[in-house]
């Protein structure tokens, strides 16, 4: 599972302000938050404790005692990985030192893709690589740093021999998701998950009977609802565009996870045909 801390940052855009309220304060102040009481809680946040009731029970915990046992156990965890990495704190302070903000990036990072691999759903993800294998056409969508997980994708399935494309734009995206087929297969990247142009695609290429797939940050978004799988990445948001920075890394490991299992799948095939593309470049490349 994805730690709390994670999971309430998913969960957050979609909550009603007071248990997004507490959810900043959890974010914010995890050890104040396991050390108050019930009342203590809804005091430091300025709402009714049945809205502390309410936001544990979204969260998934059915009593108080038990999400405040959650919350230490996680803050003693982000304890005990900030130490590893030799960092105090994991946010970037603008005092910070060069090494100081490498090893907070990589701490970020390599957290995305620890967090994206153990929250992810095992079941969505077999579904979606038997679609790809499955599939007649792939047709990838995604924009800003999105997009290069879309590009990285459609170079690694080239290479194995899937008829796969990536638009650069949202309206050559549209007039090729308008020409799909049920046998084909949709994915878009949307970190937010709420991203105008990237949900337009997705319905299009519903409309056109495509089996669709979406990978973002929010379960719960508009994205994640309207696709028929969904795959979630666990990067967090913070300061300096670093939340950014994890999101493309997250993403990125999501890539490597399902092509490794494609590859795993049809190995003797792809194996030939990585060869083949390998030798075919080959000679472009300087001779020392």
């Amino acid at each position: 599972m994805a730690d709390l801390f994670t999971k309430i940052s998913q969960s957050k855009p979609s909550m009603r302000p007071a248990q997004a309220k507490i959810a900043d304060f959890v974010l914010d102040k995890p050890e104040e938050a396991a050390n108050s009481t019930i009342a203590e809680l809804a005091k430091h946040v300025g709402i009714s404790t049945a809205s502390v009731v309410r936001f544990c029970d979204e969260i998934g915990y059915t009593s108080f005692t038990d999400f405040r046992l959650a919350v230490s156990v996680a803050s003693e965890q982000r304890r005990a990985a900030r130490e590893n990495f030799s960092i105090d704190k994991d946010e970037i302070d603008p005092n910070d030192s060069l090494q100081e903000v490498i090893a907070k990036t990589v701490f970020h990072e390599v957290e995305a893709i620890q967090q994206t691999g153990a929250g992810l759903d095992l079941e969505q993800a077999e579904a979606v690589v038997a679609a790809l294998t499955e599939a007649r056409r792939i047709e990838l969508f995604g924009l800003g740093s999105s997009y290069l997980a879309t590009q990285d994708l459609r170079q690694k399935l080239h290479r194995i021999g899937f008829l796969a494309f990536d638009s650069p734009d949202n309206h050559q995206a549209i007039t090729s998701s308008a020409l799909m087929t049920k046998d084909d297969v949709g994915i878009v990247f949307s970190h937010s998950g709420i991203t105008p142009e990237s949900l337009e695609v997705l319905q299009i290429m519903n409309r056109s009977g495509a089996r669709t797939i979406a990978v973002t940050n929010f379960p719960d978004s508009p994205i994640a609802k309207a696709a028929d799988f969904a795959l979630t990445t666990a990067a967090k948001e913070t300061r300096y565009r670093s939340g950014a920075m994890s999101s493309r890394i997250a993403q990125l490991a999501l890539v490597d996870f399902l092509f490794v299992r494609i590859m795993q799948l049809r190995l003797e095939s792809a194996e030939v045909l990585l060869e083949r593309t390998y030798l075919a470049v080959r000679g472009n490349r300087i001779r020392s």
